[in-house]
């Protein structure tokens, strides 16, 4: 008690520390001495460091921008062409959305600063939990879980607590319909609930008879169900009121997930539908970039009787879930703060109508894209009144029996055409998962549904025996720079053929950097790819 920390980091300068000792002394001079700059034995490092080759080749700023240019050239990114990952909502990240996130006056703030030198994030985030908590019908939001997946685990938590406090703590059981996200489970499990499957139909909605069944049967240990809106299959589900009241009906929770929650903005609200909590990945609907696996946000909705059951944290009150006994399921009160101005500022430009208007073109999006393909390749799952949702599933199973040609070889020739492939195998194995979300053009739309219809063109070329089951532009795919200009060419198709089979790569070439590998191989052995010691001399 009555003891004060003081946290200093590598940023901080000697007279950073001359002026907190100046403030402390109330300016009068200090009889502190200055610690001597040198680490003293033994502590001072003997090794070098930064040896690597790539940290001391590059001793120009035009070195160094053309090594970065070298590295963006190998990725397949959004200012190549659309990148189709169904579930995934790679949508436009604009620039006018990133420039705040640099400001000092937003990336300079520690997380535990006080309130009242926090003044204007406070605001941000006010205003951002009012509007997420509109758009998702909620009582309340909590900007802390830093992942869909956190926000699943904080969300269930929530559930779990609210049980407890009723004097139900029996309730462990957790509902998950089989085409659910794998995190789903996983989740549950972490929060210590025992995972029951619910089967889908034949169009890929949650069984009904089955839900109602299970739900009957955990009667009096039911604690929730685990459900993503439109389905993980990209269809607006008819019965998802009726799944909600069965489940209310047998005393559990119903947690919504938000991974499409890209085809729910303006149009519906998991709170409207029935949901009691629901999380939000901010970095696929309200466009905080997502690449390379970070970073992302989980902000999670609840309906009023839990909002005493949201995230809390020791350091920072944050209100009614201050106290609860899980406390906080991030380090920081905010999570990851700076890059909540990204959905701030993209909501603030959409305004309501914009984000309604986004949400029905991305549907739109998908439909042109299934209504174009289902002559080359069945899709899937579709409702009651032959439409998708947001997303659509392409079936390529067939092929394997016809042509010998499976998911991964289709997803391999797509980078020759200029296109990374869609979500693969996920959630039906063999399958490919289309979302293109509302950033793209329908010019865009239409290169990619032509590399597909080119692509089944192939796969039939090969079922007729027009070319080789074994070596032949799909089995080879990706095709490298390399290969292509090698000077011997031991394919039975052309060059041509190879890398520019369609017009628009002739205009915009995309090499991929490596060829095919072998995943599995890939996954079970390490290859160091280092360079060789005498390198570092």
């Amino acid at each position: 008690a009555g003891a004060l920390g003081v946290a200093l980091d590598e940023t901080t300068s000697a007279s950073d520390v001359a002026d907190l000792l100046r403030a402390f002394a109330e300016g009068q001079p200090t009889a502190v001495a200055a610690a001597p700059a040198a680490i003293t034995s033994p502590f001072a490092r003997t090794s070098g460091f930064l040896a690597h080759p790539v940290f001391n080749r590059h001793h120009s700023e035009t070195e160094m921008l053309r090594f970065l240019r070298r590295l963006e050239a190998k990725d397949l990114s959004l200012t190549t062409s659309m990148i189709p990952l169904g579930s995934c909502t790679m949508k436009l990240n604009a620039s006018s959305e990133m420039f705040p996130v640099s400001w000092p006056a937003f990336s300079r703030v520690h997380p535990f600063a006080p309130a009242d030198q926090t003044a204007g994030y406070r605001e941000v985030f006010a205003t951002l939990e009012a509007w997420l908590a509109e758009i998702t019908g909620f009582a309340a939001v909590s900007l802390q879980p830093n992942a869909g997946s956190q926000g699943e685990y904080a969300g269930l938590l929530a559930i779990t607590s609210w049980h407890a406090s009723r004097g139900q703590g029996q309730r462990k059981v957790c509902l998950i319909p089989t085409s659910a996200h794998g995190t789903n489970p996983a989740s549950a499990a972490m929060v210590g609930l025992s995972v029951v499957p619910v089967a889908c139909d034949k169009h890929g909605n949650v069984d009904l008879k089955d839900l109602r069944a299970k739900a009957s049967a955990h009667a009096d240990d039911l604690a929730c169900l685990m459900v993503t809106y439109p389905s993980t299959h990209g269809v607006f589900e008819d019965g998802i009121r009726e799944v909600c009241r069965i489940v209310h009906e047998f005393g559990g929770q119903v947690y919504m997930d938000g991974a499409n929650m890209n085809a729910q903005v303006g149009l519906c609200s998991p709170g409207d539908l029935g949901a009691d909590v629901c999380h939000l990945n901010l970095h696929k609907t309200f466009c905080i970039p997502h690449g390379g696996g970070g970073p992302g946000m989980g902000p999670i909705g609840v309906a009023s009787h839990l909002i005493p059951f949201l995230p809390g944290h020791a350091v920072i009150p944050l209100g009614s879930g201050a106290n609860r006994a899980e406390g906080a399921v991030s380090a920081a009160p905010w999570g990851s703060a700076s890059i909540l101005l990204i959905s701030w500022v993209y909501i603030a430009m959409m305004g309501p109508d914009g984000l309604t208007e986004a949400t029905k073109i991305a549907i739109l999006n998908a439909n042109h894209i299934a209504k174009r393909l289902s002559p080359f390749f069945p899709v899937l799952y579709r409702a009651a009144n032959g439409l998708v949702a947001h997303e659509c599933i392409v079936d390529v199973r067939g092929f394997k029996a016809t042509a010998g040609i499976e998911v991964e070889d289709v997803a391999k020739r797509l980078i020759d055409y200029g296109f990374h492939a869609p979500t693969m195998s996920f959630p039906v194995p063999g399958t490919l998962m289309i979302e293109p979300t509302e950033s793209e053009s329908l010019e865009e739309l239409d290169r990619f549904c032509d590399a597909m219809i080119g692509i089944h063109a192939e796969i039939t070329a090969i079922a007729e025996g027009r070319m080789d089951r074994a070596d032949n532009p799909l089995k080879n795919a990706p095709h490298t720079a390399a290969a292509v200009t090698a000077s011997t060419w031991t394919h039975p198709y052309s060059r041509e053929q190879a890398a520019f089979p369609a017009p628009w790569t002739r205009l915009h070439k995309f090499w991929p950097a490596v060829a095919r590998i072998d995943n599995v191989y890939g996954d079970r052995n390490l290859m160091c790819s280092c360079p060789p010691m005498a390198e570092y001399a």
